[in-house]
Parts: structure tokens; C-alpha cells; sequence
């Protein structure tokens, strides 16, 4: 139809063909489409807010300044708290970032810049791939035997099954962001007369350095919900952490001992043990996110 024969319509009729009818078969598929996600998303969502609802409701009721530093109490005894706990997740999360992050990193320089497509980082990658989906408790088993059968439970040896855990999600998080730098940033660099290393330390790293830090928050946060590794390596105390080489407590491991009690008294403090857990895990999923969105 020529815009000629478009001027002979009214205007009111040209407006009516463009607005949508409610009971055209297209629109009914659409209305009926998106009622689906929403009642899908919605009965998704119920068993979070219903797990969310009872840590605030039962946890928060006993979170108190006792309970964030005064030592587990014993089996008969009310009041008392899980500060020790506290400060031992973070401990072990430290010495697991302290540990992965840097080994990560270096290795995501090798993956993503150095040797991409060399023999040796494809079978890396794979193997980084792979142990994402690596059972947890094989990491203890794997750190038990090869540090506590010689020196014992330990903080360190907690902190290193969580660094195992880890590193595969630092290194395929940092190989991501410094593969999404453009590549007109490195070649105007080496236009310049820049090396490698000057390339990698002054525009490569920099520029993806949202995306790993991204990467390592998200790390930290799954590490930080771990059990199972720490039941084979640093056990648990009832007391504050004085030295690395002893056996500590933590949040995940004081929810599992004091949530089997018959006493009322540890159940609360589970619950409010697992309130602050979930919250520290929030954190580190907020920077992650914070970190992770792009600069304008």
C-alpha cells in the first residue's frame, strides 16, 4: 500500500490497526506465557522466603552481643554463644583466599593471555571445569590425608580444603573477565612498545579486574557455607583460635553438632549461628555484585 492510500484511511482507524486486541490469538498465547513464569517464579520462590522467614523468625530472636562472642556453652548450661565460631570461618576462609586467589589468578594469566590455546591450558581448563562439580567432603579427604595424618587438625588445614574448593572458580572466573578484554586495548598497547608483562599488568589485569573480583567474592561466599571439608580437617573447639595449627571451630560445623542436641538451649543458638551464616554469605554475594557491574 503507497503512502497515498495510507492518507485515505482516518486517522482513528490507522491508530486502531496498531493497537493491540485483547482476544487476538497472539495476545492470548503472550497473557497465558507470561501468567506461567509468573506462577512458576512464584511457587519457586516459596521455599526460600519459607527458609529466609524461619532464620529471621527463630534465629533473630536469640541474636544478641552474647551470642556473637561468648563461647558454646555445655550441654546443661543456657545463655552462651558462638564467637569462636565466627572468628574461625573467617580464619579459614583467609588463609583459603590467601591461598587460592593468587594461584588462580596467575593461572587465569596462563589461560586467557599467555597460552590459550596450548596443550597444556586446555587440559587445565577441562580439569577446572571438572572440579567445579568436585564432591566437597573429597576435598577433606584429600587435605586429611595429606596434612592432618601428619600434623594434626588444624585451622591450616581447614583453610586449605576450602583453598581446593575454591581455586577452580577463581581460575575459570579470571580467565572469563581477561578474555572479555578487548582486543584493541592489547594491541594498541603493544603499538606503544609495550611487553608483555607490561601489557599484562598495566591494561589486561586492570581492565578485568571487576570480573575477578567477582569470581573470588563468589568463592568466598561458597567457602564460606562449607562443612564437610572441615569435619576431616579442622574439626571443631570450644574455644578461641590462639594458633593455626590447632583444631577450631566454625559456623557450618556448630550448626551440625548443636542442631542433633536434645537441649533447647544449642538449638536456638543454631538458629541464630545460622542466620549470621547466611548473612556473611550475603555480603560477599552483594560485593560480587557491586564489584562485578560495569563502570559508566
Amino acid at each position: 500500500m503507497s503512502k497515498t492510500d495510507l492518507t485515505a484511511f482516518p486517522v482513528a482507524q490507522r491508530r486502531l490497526r496498531l493497537e493491540r486486541q485483547p482476544l487476538e490469538l497472539r495476545a492470548l498465547k503472550s497473557g497465558l506465557f507470561t501468567g506461567l513464569t509468573w506462577l512458576i517464579a512464584i511457587l519457586g520462590s516459596i521455599p526460600l522466603f519459607s527458609v529466609i522467614f524461619m532464620l529471621v523468625s527463630k534465629g533473630g530472636a536469640r541474636l544478641d552481643l552474647e551470642a556473637l562472642t561468648a563461647l558454646p556453652p555445655a550441654g546443661f548450661e543456657t545463655g552462651g554463644g558462638f564467637g569462636n565460631a565466627i572468628v574461625g570461618t573467617l580464619v579459614m576462609v583467609g588463609i583459603a583466599s590467601a591461598i587460592s586467589v593468587p594461584l588462580g589468578i596467575l593461572a587465569a594469566i596462563y589461560l586467557g593471555v599467555l597460552g590459550p590455546t596450548s596443550r597444556l591450558a586446555i587440559v587445565s581448563r577441562f580439569v577446572a571445569k571438572t572440579l567445579t562439580g568436585f564432591p566437597s567432603i573429597l576435598a577433606g579427604v584429600f587435605t586429611y590425608a595429606v596434612l592432618v595424618v601428619a600434623f594434626g587438625y588444624s585451622a591450616l588445614a581447614g583453610g586449605v580444603a576450602l583453598a581446593v574448593l575454591m581455586l577452580p572458580t577463581v581460575v575459570l572466573a579470571a580467565e572469563e573477565a581477561m578474555r572479555q578484554v578487548p582486543q584493541r586495548m592489547t594491541d594498541a598497547a603493544y603499538g606503544m612498545g609495550c611487553t608483555r608483562s607490561q601489557v599484562i599488568w598495566k591494561v589486561v589485569l586492570p581492565t578485568a579486574l571487576p570480573g575477578v573480583l567477582t569470581g573470588v567474592m563468589l568463592a568466598v561466599a561458597g567457602a564460606a557455607g562449607e562443612s564437610a571439608p572441615l569435619l576431616f580437617t579442622a574439626l571443631f573447639s570450644n574455644y578461641y583460635l590462639s594458633e593455626l595449627m590447632e583444631p577450631t571451630a566454625s559456623l557450618s560445623i556448630l550448626i551440625y553438632n548443636f542442631s542433633a542436641m536434645p537441649f533447647e538451649n544449642q538449638i536456638e543458638l543454631a538458629w541464630a549461628a545460622s542466620l549470621v551464616l547466611v548473612l556473611i554469605v550475603l555480603v560477599f554475594n552483594i560485593l560480587a555484585r557491586l564489584v562485578g557491574q560495569p563502570k559508566v
